[in-house]
């Protein structure tokens, strides 16, 4: 019985602790060719999930690969045990696929990596075999700078700001005004007798 106890643990403890990894994968082109777009950037800010993804909002320093405005959206997993755990102000590297024109879907087992400033923090380096720079200067030397796309033009912005007091007070007198004239002018010109 109680060697079925600690067999049962052991199997089901080794099953949790698999269940969020990722599979090895090195630092190459055919790698890198898996993914739509690749770029560095900080995250802005970020979205909180609320039965829907996570929205980071990152504004991005160096495009090597796809289409980007500098600022993009990348929507992302959080009620998940696996998820990556995104703050404002981290630098990443993202590897990442298109979900929608402006934005893209985080997988926590693509590529990406987060950048530390204490290289001995930076547990991607264990498992990528590659630290961040090494990183940056390969896709660099890969890839290339690209353009960034140029921002969109929102013409709906503005379309539902409500008019402050005193332009409310400003159109309602001259509307008044413009009837007052009308009555005046077809009264004078469009008499019957």
């Amino acid at each position: 019985m109680r060697f079925s106890f600690f067999l049962s643990w052991f199997v089901l403890s080794n099953f949790i602790g698999l269940a969020c990894q990722c599979p090895l994968s090195s630092l190459n082109i055919d790698e890198c060719n898996k993914y739509d777009l690749i770029f560095k950037g900080k995250i802005i800010s970020l979205k909180p999930c609320e039965n829907k993804p996570g929205e980071a909002l990152f504004e991005l320093e160096e495009l090597y690969k796809g289409n980007a405005t500098q600022k993009f959206t990348i929507l992302f997993e959080c009620n998940s045990e696996c998820a990556l755990r995104l703050n404002v102000g981290e630098e990443w590297i993202i590897y990442t696929n298109h979900k929608q024109l402006n934005n893209a879907q985080l997988n926590w087992c693509s590529r990406s990596r987060k950048y530390f400033s204490n290289d001995k923090e930076d547990f991607y380096s264990v498992n990528y075999g590659n630290d961040y720079v090494e990183e940056l200067k390969f896709l660099r030397d890969n890839f290339g700078l690209h353009h960034f796309l140029p921002e969109p033009k929102n013409v709906t912005t503005d379309r539902n700001i409500k008019p402050s007091l005193n332009q409310s007070i400003a159109m309602v007198v001259i509307s008044i005004s413009f009837i007052l004239l009308f009555y005046w002018l077809f009264n004078r010109y469009f008499k019957t007798k």
